[in-house]
């Protein structure tokens, strides 16, 4: 599983794919969908799926798949090697979201939360699977919400396939399982060899679980927190424990319009002496000259207007 692209800008999306086996673009096939880090406030949500064909389903059970949630670190990683080894009826594909692109999307002005960001991300890889040939029939997904109403958005989204939804579905269906391995053994990957844009000092890697209950976590996000800038990307700014320690610990940031909406005190610009951030963009009623930079005065230089 080659993650350089993700290694080197860790900010966005990426996405890894294996080749397509032949055999699933020639039989009817059975495909998978499953996550891993949803939950944690840090680090990315990795989304995966499996497939093969239905008359391999027996050879998938026989490499005796689970839930990943259910294997340590070295199961995860052993049953991820056979499926590779067995690329002649298996397939797989990942979309790595950053914990940047997580925020950034839940945060949009128009409502966009982690379950529309996860069906959408779900239903793309189900199409790359069906762009790239496979002649996927079924579908079974690890619920993200309401059961149904996810097995009904994607019944509509792809009406020729037969989708099942079911809450626990990487314990009842191989090829889910299939790919929560996948999708967790890159997740692993991607967590351990992750690389910090910003200087943490001496600061150590202890953050414990990631998950926001956990006290180790909280503690690293607390010691993380740059009062200014805020946390490093590995955070997910937009998960409410994040946002509480951003409260009490960072700079307050006043915002003109909700304190005057909130009958505050007046903010910059606004009676308190200090010019507003936006009085330097507005236009003023007559066009004033603009000085030249000292480089120019200094050297003599005057702006040419014809010749």
């Amino acid at each position: 599983m080659d993650l350089g692209d993700f290694e080197r800008d860790n900010t966005g999306s990426c996405r890894l794919s294996s080749p397509v086996p032949e055999l699933c673009r020639t039989e009817d096939c059975c495909l998978g969908i499953d996550e891993a880090g949803r939950g944690p406030v840090l680090g990315p949500m990795v989304y995966g799926i499996c497939f093969c064909p239905l008359s391999k389903l027996s050879d998938l059970e026989a490499l005796k798949v689970a839930d990943s949630k259910t294997l340590s670190e070295a199961e995860r990683e052993k049953l991820f090697g056979k499926l590779d080894q067995a690329r002649g009826f298996v397939g797989w594909a990942l979309d790595i979201l950053s914990p940047n692109l997580i925020s950034t999307s839940m945060q949009r002005r128009a409502k966009y939360n982690l379950n529309s960001l996860s069906h959408d991300t779900a239903m793309a890889l189900v199409q790359l699977a069906l762009n790239q040939g496979v002649r996927v029939t079924q579908v079974f997904v690890d619920t993200v919400g309401p059961a149904d109403k996810y097995q009904q958005k994607l019944q509509e989204r792809f009406p020729e396939v037969e989708v099942t939804v079911r809450p626990k579905a990487d314990s009842l269906f191989p090829v889910v399982s299939a790919a929560s391995i996948c999708a967790k053994v890159a997740r692993d990957h991607v967590v351990k060899k992750w690389k910090f844009l910003e200087d943490l000092g001496d600061l150590k890697m202890d953050y414990g679980s990631g998950y926001p209950n956990d006290p180790k976590t909280k503690l690293w996000l607390s010691q993380c927190l740059d009062p200014v800038f805020g946390f490093p990307q590995f955070v997910r700014f937009s998960w409410s424990t994040a946002q509480l320690i951003l409260d009490g610990r960072a700079v307050p940031v006043r915002w003109e319009d909700s304190e005057e909406e909130a009958g505050g005190p007046p903010a910059a610009g606004r009676g308190s002496g200090t010019p507003s951030l936006l009085s330097y963009f507005a236009r003023t009623q007559a066009p004033t000259e603009r000085q030249s930079h000292r480089f120019f005065h200094e050297r003599g230089l005057e702006t040419v207007a014809d010749l």
